[in-house]
């Protein structure tokens, strides 16, 4: 029975990681159709019916395209910091709080910051290791700009933590239906964790590992092929974990119901919709905002809700 269970789980996972794939194959999709339709033009729309097919042919084509790489590489750094982004973005899927088949542990925030705060070594390896100093400047500005807005995560994160007093991901759903106003009441810190998470994956405006007017194209400026196929994959992966987790956070908890994927649906349209209108922000402010706007709210915000926890548990004493 318990060997049957492993394989369960085993094939639950690899469902998963399928259906993450073929969903970040689909948000490429949608963010090129809202681009170009934001710019007053078409998106892909010949390959199959209005351009569903699109992603699949770029996969193919970048997939089978010949893999080239920098003579004064550093090889093996170079080759593999991709695949282990890659797996890196795909591993914290497991944290989606099914209530059958999958993983399910108590630790799962920590699990999610252990993995995120990985994720930027492999940004670190890719631009040391293409030795060009484009991609070398653009993985420095990403360790400076993404190790930055993971403090400001974190104690955002903190402070719903301290509201459920658990790391479980399932417990979320039982504090949205405790209080209705769940989200009004930490609204400040849900626009806050909403460009806290833009800056964390990367994405405009705060795009600046990939800033293409002054770095070429960043730290990937050497990657072509599968290699880039991989970053790309991996950004997009995140960003919709990233749509999940504000779900779960603020707009009401996991649920196995379309309006749950709905919700996240709107999340990432949300990061398309701020990519085609905002314009890239400038880098020393970036850092501004974070070390003196989202830092002092979210440690006010934290120390409020430590302050409020401490007088919900007295009035249950009295």
């Amino acid at each position: 029975m318990f060997l049957l269970d492993m394989y369960m789980i085993f094939i639950g996972m690899i469902i998963l990681i399928l259906g993450v794939l073929v969903g970040v194959a689909y948000m490429t999709l949608l963010e090129r159709k809202l681009l170009g339709y934001i710019q007053i033009r078409k998106g892909p729309n010949k390959v199959g019916f209005m351009g569903i097919l699109q992603p699949f042919s770029d996969a193919i084509k970048l997939f089978t395209k010949e893999q080239t790489f920098p003579v004064y590489s550093n090889y093996y750094s170079y080759y593999f910091s991709p695949i282990v982004g890659f797996f890196l973005s795909v591993i914290i899927w497991i944290l989606i709080p099914y209530l059958f088949n999958l993983v399910n542990f108590n630790l799962g925030f920590m699990f999610f910051l252990c993995c995120t705060s990985m994720g930027v070594y492999t940004v670190m390896v890719a631009g040391w290791s293409s030795n060009s100093n484009y991609s070398l400047l653009g993985g420095l500005r990403s360790i400076a700009q993404t190790n930055s807005y993971e403090v400001s995560l974190i104690l955002i994160l903190m402070s719903s933590i301290i509201m459920i007093m658990n790391l479980n991901l399932l417990f979320y759903k039982i504090m949205s239906s405790l209080y209705f106003e769940y989200f009004f009441f930490m609204y400040p810190l849900a626009l806050c964790w909403m460009s806290s998470s833009l800056a964390e994956t990367n994405r405009m405006p705060f795009d600046f590992a990939e800033g293409e007017s002054e770095l070429v194209s960043g730290f990937n400026v050497e990657y072509s092929s599968g290699g880039f196929a991989l970053i790309f994959l991996a950004e997009y992966s995140s960003i919709l974990f990233m749509s999940l987790l504000f779900v779960i956070l603020y707009l009401g908890g996991y649920s196995m119901d379309l309006f749950f994927y709905l919700k996240m649906m709107m999340i990432s349209f949300l990061f398309i919709w701020v990519r085609g209108t905002l314009p890239r922000y400038r880098y020393d402010k970036l850092m501004y905002l974070v070390w003196k706007g989202y830092l002092p709210i979210s440690l006010n915000y934290l120390f409020f809700y430590i302050g409020f926890k401490i007088f919900l548990l007295l009035i249950k004493l009295v």
